[in-house]
């Protein structure tokens, strides 16, 4: 992003990404993708009783995970609507846990407030890094953990952001996707930091139906893609759709029935200096 970007010229690109983030229905969506927060927060073996904090929290599909492991949980999002799923999830199971609406940019916490700090694919789309990251340090106490789980470049999120770039024009900030790039996520994160271990793991996409169903999935569900196909005009619509499904067909192990395709992500586990 320019340096040169105006007040209004930020305010107006968050609104568009909170637009955008409360369009579809992500609390759907995202159900499809628990067992992969499931399997990055078990990694991380947190004991309960800690304060966790969960930047980008969506609808809970993490934080929710570390509630009813007796962590002391909250949760923050940019959509007002996905933080009242999570409230209303986590009050219907008698959870620990409370959810606000945030920023990632300006987290709404004192210093050194939580003992661990994640974000499983949330803080990565926010517009301007290095605020995150300067946040992520400052609300995570000294000898603290901060987790992150981004999508790489390289993965098969990252050549389904291409396939869109060919459509949509380009947002001015930077690629959420550097913060899947170990050199990338070292500059923004290694000066405050006492250890950093970065590795690539898969994330599995599961669907029980085929991959030009699942293109439509997302068309309706995932905010980004719904907000995406809105823009264009219906020639332009119909060759997204086509080449989105190639893309899945073509990393589909799952037969013509089933969709199963393996998604690369960075897993950051730092240790707050």
């Amino acid at each position: 992003m320019s340096t040169a970007m105006t007040a209004s010229g930020i305010d107006g690109l968050k609104n568009q990404l909170k637009a955008t983030w409360m369009a579809g229905d992500y609390d759907h969506f995202s159900r499809y993708m628990e067992h992969g927060a499931r399997l990055f927060y078990e990694q991380l073996e947190i004991p309960a009783g800690c304060q966790l904090l969960d930047v980008g929290c969506g609808s809970g599909q993490l934080a929710l995970c570390a509630a009813r492991d007796g962590v002391n949980v909250t949760g923050v999002d940019v959509a007002p609507n996905l933080v009242q799923r999570a409230q209303g999830r986590a009050k219907a199971e008698g959870l620990n846990a409370r959810f606000m609406e945030g920023d990632a940019e300006a987290l709404p916490f004192e210093d050194s407030s939580f003992d661990v700090v994640t974000s499983l694919i949330g803080a990565m789309f926010a517009p301007r890094p290095e605020l995150v990251a300067r946040e992520l340090l400052r609300v995570c106490s000294p000898g603290g953990t901060i987790a992150m789980g981004n999508w790489t470049p390289e993965g098969f999120i990252g050549q389904m952001f291409k396939t869109f770039a060919k459509f949509i024009a380009p947002s001015g900030m930077p690629a959420p996707v550097l913060w899947g790039d170990e050199t990338v996520v070292r500059s923004r994160l290694g000066h405050g930091v006492t250890d950093l271990k970065m590795t690539r793991r898969p994330y599995s996409f599961t669907y029980p139906f085929p991959p030009a169903e699942v293109v439509e999935f997302f068309r309706r569900y995932y905010g980004p893609t719904n907000r995406a196909f809105a823009t264009l005009d219906e020639t332009s619509a119909r060759k997204l759709r086509a080449e989105l499904e190639a893309l899945w067909s073509t990393h589909n192990r799952g037969g013509d029935e089933f969709t199963v395709v393996s998604a690369e992500y960075l897993e950051v586990i730092a240790v707050r200096a």
